[in-house]
């Protein structure tokens, strides 16, 4: 056969695995799916009212003809971002595809449908509850990021480096803890699907399709053959990240942000690790 139509196949075969598994392996989250989620971070990072941990990974591809500096990012190769929200099971929740490599993750989620439900909670995510073994007023389960995001009350990011005090320090240690996942997330979808370890030789719509397929394929293998052992395997740690803002830091995000981080601190909030 000849190379377009084995291209072609390709493409056919990716996009029907798409359309064949999406409903099933990354639907809308329901309120009780938001609520397993959320009881997952609080078991495996001690993160209470976490509903998912937030990130962007760059995929390697050819330079598109006539693109410019479009899909050249901050590492400085070319790529096409694949955002992702990621659960506990190293699951993709919600995912969004395609954007250019030179356009910063706070910027991609203002402009994508996932940052416009979460801002405009259009998400079924219940109602703010009390955290566990406190006596305070219902806080608001929110997202983690690192320091590429915008604060807001339903994301999460680390305090500056810059003058950390015990309180913040232990804020920072516990969102890492539960943002690891979606960096292990990654390293999983990594690992399996060796095609993005290297450039992916096609035109980027067609890198769309090729990412689309592989999500719902990692999400097919991790709800029914994953592996208990696989996070110790792909885990590196975080790194420093480009930081744009997804718009001005709110008060009522530096209000929960400073709740987390004052339970994380008390008698109900406090695990020994975080010492």
């Amino acid at each position: 056969m000849g190379t377009s139509t084995i291209a072609g196949l390709v493409r056919a075969t990716c996009a029907a695995i798409w359309l064949t598994l999406k409903a099933s392996v990354l639907p809308p989250p329901t309120r009780q799916q938001w609520l397993d989620i959320a009881q997952g971070f609080l078991e495996r990072a001690q993160f209470p009212n976490c509903i998912g941990a937030l990130d962007g990974k760059h995929i390697r591809v050819k330079k598109p003809p006539n693109s410019g500096s479009q899909y050249y990012n901050y590492k400085q190769f070319f790529s096409v971002v694949l955002l992702a929200l990621a659960d506990t099971n190293y699951r993709f929740i919600i995912v969004d595809i395609g954007s250019y490599g030179s356009t910063a993750d706070a910027r991609i989620i203002r402009a994508s449908r996932m940052g416009r439900w979460l801002q405009s909670n259009q998400l079924d995510v219940p109602q703010p509850a009390i955290l566990p073994g406190s006596t305070g007023p219902p806080e608001p389960y929110v997202v983690v990021g690192d320091e590429g995001f915008a604060l807001s009350n339903n994301l999460m990011r680390p305090f500056s480096r810059r003058g950390l005090d015990a309180k913040r320090c232990t804020f920072n240690y516990r969102l890492s803890r539960a943002r690891r996942f979606v960096e292990c997330a990654f390293g999983i979808f990594s690992h399996k699907w060796r095609v993005f370890l290297s450039p992916i030789q096609l035109a980027p719509q067609n890198v769309n399709v090729v990412i689309k397929a592989c999500v719902v394929l990692h999400n097919y293998i991790r709800t029914y053959e994953s592996t208990p052992d696989e996070e110790a395997q792909v885990y590196t740690p975080p790194s420093a990240r480009d930081t744009v803002p997804l718009g001005g830091t709110g008060s009522a995000g530096l209000r929960v942000r400073e709740l987390f981080s004052d339970y994380f601190m008390s008698p109900s909030g406090s695990f020994p690790l975080q010492q």
